[in-house]
């Protein structure tokens, strides 16, 4: 078959929207710092960015709803004393935020309640941490929180260590030692295990309690940085690199046989030379590519092992840093799936929200599946015990209600929806036996009108349409008949149209018939026709013979033929050779004499109007045609007696 077929996918058409400039957070001073970092974090309240400060490392957090420019002094959060290198937002508490930066410190800090950029102080106060972790030796390139457990954190450094926190007492746990600087980690969506990339091209999948690696297999060959992500609740991680020809690839992994890349080999992307910045949707199923240096966001979607591409964002305006919102902090009421903040020309930080359009205005569950909230799965204590479990869910058609998010337990989330369908036949079943069972059908009775609703059959519509034409046929009728009623007496008032000379010449043939022209209902249509016969103006003295002999054969004419509205363009394109200039004034007689004796017939073709109207209605065109076609005969005959009247004149002559 030559046809192309088109994947369904529900995120087939999802676009990427820019938002305007009065709608962005300007006026920032995002840090210039060089390590391989994301820069910006967000959450459903507040915005943290790495901040270019001088006397120390500082990060700034912005509240969501103060857009647009921002004051030039705004509090920072300062405590660090060099570069703040990463941040990341507690997914349990939406004000607990920590920090890893170049002095080898790891800070923990909660944003003050009511807190705001615009201040009236003319120095504003900054934000003190709360928490300091201390134990690496060298910079934290990188902190993350636990998905799942509460108040652990994994930090890792350029003393090829990643550590793990129990912010309860504020002491390192356990340690996972690699062979070089980790670039990046991800968690899995129970936080049993962890992934890292490193610059020794290694890819390690921990079993963080038992503090060794599970797998450790070859990554991408290149030299730049390699990212990876853990794709939510799947045993699969994506990682994007380079190959040894600083190609971009994209590999997917599973994790309980990761010898190699899902399919065999590294998926090849474009060629450009920015490092690439994962980030996994598990609502969608999507992932999104960012390069880091370019303005574009390639998004996929993943579905049998493999990424289906989708679209494209496409800027011209670069980016250093990006972040995503969790799934509890879109707004559904847009359709909107997730929203991408990234940085600016590090001036600005751009929202991007990516959208599903459609025009319904209720809310799409089949795009919204149930999300985490900010309840976590275990304590500290119980993970660090061995304990593994996915936090509870909620749905979040009660975010979009405006209702508090009632959560589920990980396994039950997903199912909201069919528990109710489900529900809803499970007492049907039990009220069968019942003789409640027997009324129910009976109760949709009413519905039968319904039915009768349907559309008409064809016959109905026949006879609907013949009714009507009959109602249309007798108002036509009876209108035909007023506009006879009114013509009668329009017809007697031409009566003394007729002129006199006429009625004289005609006297000497018959005055009988002449009484009988005005009664005829088109009697004034004929002087147009024999006005170019009588008019004519009269030769010199004719015999008597002639004038004779003229009417002779002028009378069988008139006897056959009927009233005519206008022969004039048919009896004066006669042959001019034929007929003499001169007429003779017996020619002159016979006319007038043809005229009244033509009425006669032409009165029997009058509709009676004690008739049907409709009949004489229908047969009004029938009367026309046959008019047409006698005044053709009458134009030939009118010819051939014109010939001969010719020929009389000149056998008189001699």
């Amino acid at each position: 078959m030559s046809g192309r077929f088109v994947r369904a996918s529900k995120y087939r058409h999802v676009f990427g929207k820019s938002t305007r400039r009065e709608a962005t957070y300007d006026n920032l001073r995002i840090s210039k710092n060089a390590w391989d970092t994301n820069l910006v974090k967000v959450n459903p309240k507040y915005l943290a960015v790495n901040w270019e400060a001088s006397g120390g490392g500082a990060f700034a957090v912005i509240p969501l709803e103060e857009k647009g420019k921002l004051p030039e002094q705004s509090p920072l959060f300062r405590g660090h004393t060099a570069a703040v290198l990463d941040t990341d937002w507690n997914p349990f508490n939406d004000d607990i935020i920590a920090s890893g930066s170049d002095d080898g410190k790891v800070f923990l800090w909660k944003v003050p309640d009511a807190f705001t950029l615009h201040t009236d102080a003319e120095e504003p106060a900054d934000v003190k941490p709360v928490g300091k972790l201390s134990g690496h030796s060298r910079k934290v390139g990188h902190v993350l929180f636990n998905p799942a457990a509460e108040n652990v954190l994994a930090s890792s450094s350029g003393d090829y260590t990643v550590k793990l926190w129990d912010l309860e007492d504020g002491k390192s746990k356990l340690t996972l030692k690699h062979s070089d600087i980790v670039q990046s980690l991800s968690w899995s969506a129970n936080g049993s295990m962890l992934v890292t990339t490193s610059r020794d091209k290694k890819l390690r999948f921990w079993d963080v309690r038992q503090e060794k690696p599970a797998h450790e297999v070859q990554g991408h060959m290149g030299a730049k940085s390699s990212r990876c992500v853990w794709m939510g609740d799947h045993d699969r991680v994506v990682t994007t690199g380079f190959s040894k020809m600083s190609e971009r690839q994209l590999g997917l992994w599973d994790m309980r046989d990761p010898t190699k890349p899902v399919g065999g080999d590294f998926t090849p992307m474009s060629s450009s030379s920015a490092v690439s910045m994962p980030f996994w949707d598990d609502g969608t199923q999507m992932l999104f590519v960012a390069g880091k240096g370019d303005g574009n966001i390639v998004y996929f979607e993943y579905e049998h092992d493999k990424f289906e591409p989708l679209s494209e964002y496409k800027s011209a305006d670069p980016q250093r840093g990006l972040a995503f919102m969790p799934k509890r902090g879109v707004n559904t009421h847009e359709n909107e799936v997730t929203r991408a903040y990234k940085t600016v020309d590090d001036r600005l930080i751009e929202p991007i929200p990516f959208i599903v359009p459609r025009r319904s205005e209720t809310f799409q569950d089949d795009i919204y599946p149930a999300t985490v909230g900010l309840k976590p799965a275990m304590s500290s204590s119980e993970w660090l015990e061995g304990k593994t479990a996915l936090p509870p869910k909620f749905s979040m058609e009660d975010m979009y209600d405006g209702n508090t998010p009632q959560e589920y337990a990980a396994q039950d989330a997903p199912k909201p929806a069919p528990a109710k369908t489900a529900s809803a036949p499970a007492p049907a079943p039990a009220s069968a036996p019942a003789p409640a069972a027997a009324p129910t059908p009976k109760e949709p009775e009413p519905a039968a009108p319904s039915a009768t609703r349907e559309m008409p059959s064809m016959k109905d519509n026949k006879q609907s349409m013949s009714a009507m034409a009959s109602k249309f046929a007798d108002k036509d009728a009876e209108e035909d008949v007023d506009d006879e009623a009114d013509e009668e007496p329009f017809e007697e008032v031409q009566k003394p149209v007729q002129r006199p000379t006429r009625q004289q010449e005609a006297k000497p043939v018959g005055g009988a018939e002449e009484k009988v022209a005005p009664e005829a209902p088109h009697a004034h249509t004929e002087p147009a026709a024999t006005r170019d016969i009588g008019a004519a103006p009269l030769g010199g003295p004719q015999p008597s013979s002639a004038g004779s002999t003229a009417e002779k054969v002028a009378a069988p004419f008139t006897l056959s033929s009927r009233p005519a509205e206008s022969s004039y363009d048919e009896a004066s394109p006669a042959e001019p050779s034929s007929a003499p200039q001169p007429r003779s004034q017996s020619e002159a007689q016979s006319q007038p004499q043809a005229q009244p004796q033509a009425q006669a017939p032409a009165q029997a073709h009058q509709p009676p109007t004690s008739g049907s109207a409709a009949t004489a209605a229908g047969g009004l065109k029938e009367v026309l045609q046959e008019i047409r076609g006698m005044l053709m005969s009458q134009g030939k005959q009118i010819e051939e007696l014109t010939s001969e009247v010719a020929a009389l004149k000149g056998r008189v002559g001699q």
